[in-house]
């Protein structure tokens, strides 16, 4: 057990009740560590130590908050190259990738540790005489967070980076696919002026400890960023102690690509939105609604494209797409290959597994072409590299199929005309939309989220988060006349 990485549990370094192995997807080989998994009673610990913690955390001065906050950002961004490598080696994505990640989730905490100095109030007259009214935001209280593997890193900081900013203790469940980052994460944090059991790190699987976890009345808010039937479970169990959720779900971005698109730009765009991340992002261009005028080109250069994307080991130099990040996710991929071929739609190229030198969960990146917007591989949310092509008549049947779908996270649309895209932006219903963009990347300090199967809830980063993590108190005052 000592070569197991523990869970931090009520301000402890604990062994659990199990292990598990976490294995490189580009090399399964390289065993990357053995990784604790927690009980249900140290989750009970440590939650109730959290309630305890978050009192004395909440009376901390902002600039003592601050200043914790701002030193875990710096470790992040100073480490970024090692924890990148980390981040790469245990989930797939390439090297440059996984160090921009880490780089990134350092800024989420140095941006809340401004935050910190500049939670502000409010004051009204009553409007009863000699009454005054003051409103003012207060912490929430203990805030589980239930983090993916995609983004292990980010996703999950820009969630605690703002839960501690407002005053509120953090018991994290990260994905057990990406243990590695979520100690390394917790590690430094722990060594932080914290209360003991401010911060717990409880791995564990999402049938035993995330269930647990979303079900305790010692949860008063429930973070999350994973797939709709999860986020529909976890709602259902939340309300049952009326537990404050937000949640970040399912999605099917569309890139809409016009007549009058900058070609090569639009090719960029699209191979970028679709394979970074080896297609594995919430923000992904995952249909790709095209104009009849500049299709025929649009697709020749796009095939040859993803054609001359390198596939490879995360930290190989040059790598372009690295692996899935596991075999049950391989698998889901190489059936929606199947499935879409039996829909009608024809691959162009990729969406085959790849034998490599080193045994990992490779395939080729895949172009379906000729395809509608009522095939499944353009409903349901694939998390593959995979995109679809959809053709359309005008711009008008673009935005249409554009907002055809359930989900509502991301959109963008390639375009000269500001005409296009001024109306795009106004009438895509998604919670974000890009213009000459990819539909991946967004920045920290203003709000994400989306609309219907996409998200839940109150929505992140930026000052937005408040709405979340804070709670807000109304109070009057009658001071009475001075004697």
């Amino acid at each position: 057990m000592s070569d197991t990485k523990l869970n931090l549990i009520a301000g402890e370094w604990l062994a659990g009740e199990a292990e598990i192995e976490n294995r490189n997807p580009s090399d399964l080989s390289d065993l990357v560590g053995m990784f604790a998994q927690a009980s249900a009673d140290q989750l009970d610990a440590t939650l109730h130590q959290a309630r305890r913690a978050q009192a004395e955390w909440a009376a901390y001065g902002m600039e003592r908050k601050q200043a914790v906050l701002m030193a875990i950002g710096t470790e992040l961004m100073a480490r970024a190259e090692e924890l990148g490598t980390l981040l790469s080696r245990e989930e797939g994505k390439p090297l440059a990738e996984g160090k921009g990640e880490v780089y990134r989730a350092g800024q989420f905490f140095t941006y809340y540790a401004a935050e910190c100095l500049r939670q502000l109030g409010e004051n009204a007259d009553s409007v009863r005489p000699g009454v005054e009214v003051d409103v003012r935001r207060e912490a929430v209280g203990v805030v589980a967070v239930i983090s993916p593997w995609n983004f292990p890193t980010a996703t999950a900081s820009w969630k605690i980076a703002p839960a501690l900013c407002y005053g509120n203790a953090v018991v994290w469940k990260p994905a057990n696919i990406t243990p590695a980052s979520a100690v390394a994460l917790t590690e430094i944090i722990a060594r932080q002026d914290i209360p003991k059991g401010l911060f717990s790190l409880a791995m564990g699987s999402g049938r035993s400890i995330g269930q647990r976890l979303v079900e305790s009345p010692l949860v008063n808010a429930i973070s999350f960023t994973g797939s709709v039937p999860v986020g529909k479970g976890i709602a259902s169990a939340a309300i049952q102690n009326l537990t404050k959720v937000q949640m970040e779900m399912g999605s099917k971005n569309a890139l809409a690509v016009m007549d009058d698109a900058d070609l090569d730009l639009a090719v960029t765009l699209a191979l970028g939105g679709a394979f970074g991340g080896t297609g594995q992002k919430c923000t992904a261009s995952s249909r790709l609604v095209v104009h009849a005028a500049i299709h025929d080109a649009f697709v020749e250069k796009l095939v040859a494209g993803t054609q001359a994307m390198k596939v490879g080991h995360a930290l190989a130099e040059g790598t372009q797409m690295g692996p899935v990040v596991s075999q049950q996710q391989l698998s889901e991929n190489l059936a929606y290959v199947d499935l879409g071929k039996s829909e009608g739609a024809e691959l162009a190229c990729g969406g085959q597994r790849l034998e490599m030198p080193q045994e990992g969960y490779y395939m080729s990146p895949g172009v379906f072409l000729n395809t509608t917007n009522t095939m499944r591989i353009n409903r349901e949310e694939m998390f593959a590299p995979l995109t679809s092509v959809i053709k359309v008549g005008s711009y008008d049947e673009a935005l249409s199929v554009v907002n055809d779908t359930n989900f509502g996270l991301t959109s963008g649309i390639v375009t000269k005309s500001l005409a296009r895209a001024t109306h795009f932006r106004r009438n895509a219903r998604t919670g974000v939309v890009t213009v000459n963009l990819p539909t991946a990347g967004t920045d920290y300090h203003v709000p994400f989220g989306g609309r219907g199967d996409s998200s839940y809830g109150p929505r992140e980063q930026g000052k937005a988060a408040a709405e979340f993590y804070t709670t807000v108190k109304t109070a009057y005052i009658s001071a009475g006349a001075p004697q």
